[in-house]
């Protein structure tokens, strides 16, 4: 990838819309992906060498500056979404050419695969990455790229990466977050009131109690799904030496391609949310002190750098773009095959 790679940024559009996102944000994975794309290494400006193309929409600032609130109206949104689309198709002939199959979005929004329906070239063949991986939400594995969701409160990394060593950890498992989607009210309802003093299962986080702290001195940190499947709180594990529990429906874990997750976190179906603590005590301290280490070996892959730097998330959000576009080939006659 890194010697044959090219990628055309189409021009059209200006911000805040196109060609920019946000970078302070749970969402920052849009802003920080485009801000790196226009400067990467990558990049050409010759639409006849490239391999893809990227459509530098932010659907974040979509919702931002488009949608009214209140009004529960998408049309707008959605019409926005659809008109780059038509721009493009117009002005240039790399999109009818393939019907979008070497072209790819990015979108870490919740609401990015339900814009994305508003185009139907889009979202049946054109590369979606979206942090909102739900196969049951009609996200393709084969073709589709399942990004993290990493919230960054000032744009860096800078304080967020690095905790003590296993022996510092006296937690058990922690977590504390809001009550929406099917799975959270099922942990809540059997750990929030625990006795068991080692498990720290919260609806808010008490006063006084450090979030970033309390996954330092822990050493599971629980990731269910919300209202969508992804969850900040995967990343934020890695960074700060929390081996990730991942609890979640119908997910495609970021990168599963080529990471074999089930080395550096655990992965506990939502049936068995009343054994959880049965699930984890019966993971030996060797075993653990191995995922632990894993997953700090493989928190690179996760970690936001500007410039990019090799086998980051930038790094790795593109690589797993690139297999999928290997999945096709184009014929002068303009015929995809897989």
């Amino acid at each position: 990838m890194e010697k044959r790679l090219k990628v055309f940024i189409y021009e059209e559009g200006e911000p805040p819309v196109f060609h920019f996102g946000p970078c302070k944000h749970t969402y920052a994975i849009e802003g920080i992906f485009i801000a790196n794309m226009e400067i990467s290494l990558f990049r050409t400006f010759d639409p006849n060498e490239a391999h893809l193309f990227f459509l530098p929409i932010s659907i974040t600032m979509i919702t931002q500056v488009i949608f009214i609130p209140q009004t529960h109206e998408w049309s707008q949104m959605k019409n926005t979404a659809s008109d780059y689309i038509n721009v493009i198709a117009n002005k240039h002939p790399y999109w009818n050419r393939s019907l979008g199959a070497d072209h790819f979005i990015l979108a870490c929004h919740d609401w990015g695969p339900e814009i994305s329906f508003a185009i139907p070239n889009l979202h049946k063949n054109a590369i979606r990455a979206l942090c909102n991986a739900n196969t049951s939400e009609r996200f393709n594995p084969s073709r589709d790229v399942s990004i993290p969701e990493i919230h960054l409160p000032t744009g860096t990394t800078r304080g967020l990466i690095g905790g003590p060593p296993p022996s510092r950890r006296s937690v058990l498992v922690f977590y504390a977050g809001g009550v929406h989607g099917p799975i959270r009210p099922i942990l809540l309802e059997h750990w929030e009131n625990t006795t068991e003093a080692d498990v720290k299962i919260y609806k808010y986080l008490p006063r006084n109690m450090s979030y970033y702290g309390m996954m330092r001195k822990s050493r599971y940190c629980i990731c269910p799904s919300g209202y969508e499947v992804a969850s900040p709180r995967m990343v934020e594990g890695l960074y700060l030496g929390c081996v990730p529990v991942l609890i979640k429906d119908s997910y495609v874990i970021p990168f599963s391609d080529v990471l074999n997750w089930e080395t550096f976190a655990v992965i506990v179906p939502v049936r068995d949310i009343p054994n959880l603590k049965k699930i984890l005590t019966g993971i030996s301290l060797r075993d653990y002190v191995r995922l632990q280490r894993r997953g700090i070996q493989m928190r690179r892959h996760f970690e936001v750098n500007s410039p990019p730097r090799r086998y980051d998330v930038f790094n790795m959000i593109l690589h797993s773009i690139w297999l999928r576009r290997l999945n096709f080939r184009l014929r002068e006659d303009g015929i995809i095959h897989d």
